[in-house]
């Protein structure tokens, strides 16, 4: 008899375990509350969608954690109050840090001879989809940045956002001048966003991206006749009427339409091609350019009295090598950007990729950080953390921080001698990596994981090659 209970209670305890493995490994989010509302099993699936620890959730009533609108209440205390099942149900509360969540929830009391003793809710997070389809509804027309879009906290930044911001108070043109990438277009989108032409069109046009026939036709119109096949067409001056219109790289326009384009902005009158007739316009001009005007006027690219028309209000977006305040931030917000849009959960980037980040002078400036960070992200595999070895290779073979390693870590002289005995180089080459790795080593204080990393090889492969050269993984 008491053989049987023994086995019966082993039996009860493995079940436990399995029991207790499965709800801590599915994908799924599994949260039980007892009798008085408290919760008694909160698996880590759970945890990641709420951003939560279980401490902060386990033994402690539901309500005092979380917290939910006045318009909607817990399923999960819906189910044991009134023993109601849902199945299926969207819902949105906040944890106690406030951040935003939301669920799909199947929900369940749990009976004892028909007495509810709890309930249990099984969770889908559909955070990041609400999130992209709020986002992508609060969209204004055809335009999506405004000055919330604009990231830097950098006294430099700081300045040109409020010099912008004011400039959203007339109608002037405004002449914008960043290097690529610098986000020329985010600014003026943000200018017409806040401006009192918000609700009219916006239309972009890069000037270098077409021909000087197509450009002028396609900025001014044509009228019926004025080539073979021109048809009655408004141009992109009378489509934007009573908004606004960007003109990107003004300095790529040849001469003739620069001065046809200053006419338009003297007289607020353009001529479509081939009439005879000028239309009357409304429209802001925005044009941005990549270089100094003053250099692009005294190399004949860009006239003198252009420049003065366009440039009532100018603008210089600082490259981001003069502001490396600002890359954490960015980095921050880029990690943030494509976790949403990748269904990820990176957190950060490791403090060896912000030296390299630090170290480096971005030429493509913000938008090469953007494409450096996507790059990472796509080859991060179970990581939530961005490492150095998952940035591109392209930015990797060219940061400076590459070239800084391997000064720390060279300390082989490869010069051959006349005199010199050359040995095999099989042998050369080993030598060679067992330094190498012993340097990585104590530069990363002996820790394996780090050191990996930082060679771009699994812990496993180091593992070998220390256990090959025979290198100690301790200080000596």
């Amino acid at each position: 008899m008491l053989n049987k209970e023994s086995n019966e209670e082993t039996h009860s305890k493995n079940m436990n375990l399995i029991y207790k493995k499965i709800i801590d490994e599915i994908a799924i989010g599994v949260h039980v509350i007892d009798d008085k509302g408290k919760t008694i099993i909160y698996n880590p699936k759970m945890m990641q969608i709420e951003a939560m620890d279980r401490h902060d959730v386990l033994d402690k009533y539901l309500l005092d954690v979380f917290m939910f609108s006045d318009n909607e209440s817990s399923t999960l205390v819906k189910a044991l109050q009134q023993g109601i099942a849902t199945s299926n149900v969207k819902q949105t509360y906040f944890n106690n840090k406030g951040k935003e969540i939301t669920t799909i929830n199947n929900t369940f009391p749990i009976l004892k001879n028909g007495v509810i003793k709890g309930a249990v809710e099984i969770s889908n997070d559909v955070t990041k989809i609400e999130r992209l389809i709020r986002d992508n509804m609060n969209r204004k027309g055809n335009t999506k940045f405004t000055f919330d879009s604009i990231i830097g906290d950098s006294t430099t930044m700081k300045e040109v956002i409020e010099n912008t911001k004011r400039s959203t108070r007339t109608s002037s043109s405004v002449l914008i001048v960043g290097e690529t990438g610098t986000g020329k277009e985010l600014f003026a989108q943000s200018i017409h966003n806040g401006s009192n032409r918000s609700s009219a069109p916006f239309i972009s046009q890069n000037c270098a991206a077409l021909p000087d026939n197509l450009i002028e036709s396609l900025l001014f119109g044509t009228k019926r006749g004025a080539f073979t096949g021109a048809t009655e067409r408004p141009g992109l001056f009378e489509q934007a009427e009573g908004g606004t219109l960007l003109l990107d790289e003004i300095n790529s326009l040849n001469p003739h339409l620069q001065a046809k384009l200053l006419r338009a902005l003297q007289e607020k009158t353009i001529r479509r091609v081939g009439d005879t007739h000028d239309k009357a316009i409304d429209v802001r001009i925005i044009a941005t350019m990549n270089e100094d005007p003053i250099e692009a006027i005294a190399n004949q690219r860009m006239r003198k009295d252009l420049y003065y028309r366009l440039g009532v209000v100018t603008l210089f977006i600082p490259p981001l090598r003069e502001r490396k305040e600002d890359i954490p931030l960015l980095v921050e917000t880029f990690v943030h950007k494509y976790n949403d849009l990748f269904q990820m959960d990176v957190k950060k980037v490791s403090d060896e990729v912000h030296r390299s980040f630090q170290s480096y002078d971005w030429p493509g400036n913000v938008r090469e950080l953007e494409h450096v960070i996507e790059g990472a992200m796509n080859l991060v595999i179970s990581e939530d953390v961005i490492h150095y070895s998952h940035l591109p290779i392209q930015y990797r073979n060219k940061s400076p921080f590459k070239k800084e390693i391997y000064s720390i870590y060279q300390t082989e002289s490869f010069n051959v001698e006349e005199t010199q005995s050359i040995v095999p180089l099989k042998d050369q080459m080993e030598k060679t990596e067992k330094s190498y790795i012993h340097k990585v080593l104590q530069l990363n204080k002996y820790n394996i994981s780090k050191t990996a990393q930082a060679l771009g090889v699994s812990r496993q492969s180091l593992q070998y090659r220390l256990k090959k050269f025979g290198i100690q993984t301790h200080k000596s």
